[in-house]
């Protein structure tokens, strides 16, 4: 008798769990330190997020002024221009030019101990397309970033 419950009572665990428990990972944390550094190199997104959640915590101990990140996502190719042009920008600008369609996603600049966070479609993305992460602190972009795959 107990053999014909078990894969019944299995069945209707199964469909009490939320689907969301079987969604995908469609947030990322990233951290940035006082030594110019990201902790990823690499981030994966998978190809059916709609929007995509980034965390930066800065998890050092300088203030903004001195040593201060950002998260700022463009396509490679774009890359140097924009991190160039934000050595032109303000703090208060968070070092990116104004309204520059070649930014896909950004943060504000924060300092040690501070968390920011931006979500954003995905809608600007092509699988297989080159995308680069950066910080845009003047002198920072050739150094602190990464590659962003949208698979």
């Amino acid at each position: 008798m107990l053999r014909r419950l078990f894969p019944l009572i299995v069945l209707c665990a199964l469909s009490c769990v939320s689907s969301a428990a079987f969604a995908r990972n469609c947030a990322i944390t990233v951290e940035a330190t006082d030594m110019m550094t990201f902790n990823l190199k690499t981030i994966r997104v998978p190809g059916d997020c709609a929007q995509l959640r980034v965390t930066l915590k800065h998890v050092g101990r300088m203030p903004a002024q001195a040593m201060g990140h950002n998260w700022v996502l463009t396509e490679t190719r774009h890359h140097r221009d924009v991190g160039l042009a934000g050595g032109r920008m303000k703090l208060a600008d968070d070092y990116l030019p104004r309204n520059d369609a070649r930014v896909i996603a950004h943060t504000r600049v924060i300092g040690g101990g501070q968390t920011a966070e931006v979500v954003f479609s995905t809608a600007r993305l092509r699988k297989g397309g080159a995308y680069t992460f950066f910080c845009s602190f003047p002198g920072h972009w050739n150094m602190m970033k990464g590659t962003l795959l949208f698979e």
